[in-house]
């Protein structure tokens, strides 16, 4: 079965990939199967086809999610702290 991808599941993909080289935490909308949205913590470990591997920090789990699931991305900026 040939599966075609929509441009926003393609644009999301391509940002989870950047995200998985850059070796990024992400901050992630994420609908679950059973349609209640939840915000993830996530460090991307392997991009395979429409999902995708996760070291999910929320759930302190390795979890797969669907790329057409996801709501939105945001990098984590972690700010250092200042010397005076």
């Amino acid at each position: 079965m040939i599966k075609f991808m929509y441009w926003e599941e393609i644009a999301m993909r391509e940002q989870l990939i950047k995200a998985m080289q850059r070796n990024q935490l992400m901050n992630m909308m994420y609908v679950s199967k059973t349609g209640s949205v939840t915000k993830r913590r996530v460090k991307i470990i392997k991009i395979v086809g429409d999902s995708f591997h996760a070291f999910c920090f929320t759930r302190q789990a390795k979890r797969t999610f669907l790329i057409s699931n996801v709501l939105a991305v945001i990098p984590v900026v972690s700010k250092g702290r200042e010397v005076v």
